[in-house]
Order: C-alpha cells, then sequence, then structure tokens
C-alpha cells in the first residue's frame, strides 16, 4: 500500500430523465484512499444531497457500452454519443440521467493520472478494511 494520497473533484450537470429534464448539479470526487470507486454527491436543488458510490470501471465502460448489473447501469446512446445514460435503481425505485460523456472521460483521465487502471490494488489496504468491517458490528 503507498502512503501519499491524492482526491480530485469536479462538479458537473446530469439530467434527471423526466418531463421536461430537470438539471442536477453532481459533484464527483476520486480518492487514493478507495481507488476502486468514484463518489458521486447529487445535490438537487432545494433537496436533500444524495450520495451514490460507482466502481470506476463501471464509468469507463459505460462510455463506449453497457456497463453494471444491479443498482447502477450505464450506457452510451447510440444516436448521441456525446451523452451517456446512466441509470440508480433502490428498493424505492429508479432514476434514469443523462450526462456529458466528454465531461466523465475528463474525470476518469484525471483519476488515472493518481491511479493507473490496473494498478488499484497497489493503493488498498486490505487490512484496514478487514479491521473496518469487524468494528462496523
Amino acid at each position: 500500500m503507498r502512503e501519499e494520497h491524492a482526491e480530485i473533484r469536479t462538479t458537473t450537470m446530469f439530467n434527471l430523465l423526466v418531463a421536461p429534464p430537470v438539471p442536477v448539479e453532481v459533484e464527483l470526487g476520486y480518492s487514493t484512499t478507495d481507488p476502486y470507486a468514484v463518489r458521486a454527491v447529487f445535490n438537487p436543488g432545494g433537496s436533500q444531497s444524495v450520495e451514490w458510490i460507482l466502481a470506476r470501471d463501471l464509468l469507463a465502460d459505460g462510455l463506449i457500452s453497457d456497463s453494471g448489473e444491479g443498482d447502477v447501469k450505464m450506457w452510451p446512446i447510440p444516436d448521441q454519443l456525446e451523452l451517456v445514460v446512466i441509470e440508480f435503481t433502490t428498493p424505492a425505485g429508479h432514476a434514469r440521467f443523462t450526462a456529458d460523456a466528454e465531461e466523465l472521460a475528463e474525470f476518469l483521465n484525471r483519476s488515472y493520472e493518481l491511479i493507473a487502471p490496473g494498478t488499484e490494488h497497489e493503493w488498498f489496504d486490505f487490512e484496514h478494511e478487514l479491521t473496518h468491517l469487524g468494528n462496523a458490528n
């Protein structure tokens, strides 16, 4: 595990797919302390923020093809390659957003400058995570 840690953040807009679409501010964050994950904090105007943890690989794969299983899925829009769809599902319902593919790709590229794909394990502290899981009970 490496000792020097860094974090990047960016704010972007996703569009909630309802009629008419509703823009929602989303803060994306990536940290070397959690190298497999991207945090997405949704800040809808006047409402409480909602945070989702997304696999970095899911975001990368979803820029070019269908990606994800279960709670989060992502895919490019075939006739609008500048956009991707991200769908979130919970027992309470689901929400579908469009996002700018280029902005997501730029964010991912910045994360790759911190930790190259395939080297995440060099940054992940399994002992710490196991201890943390043991304390959660």
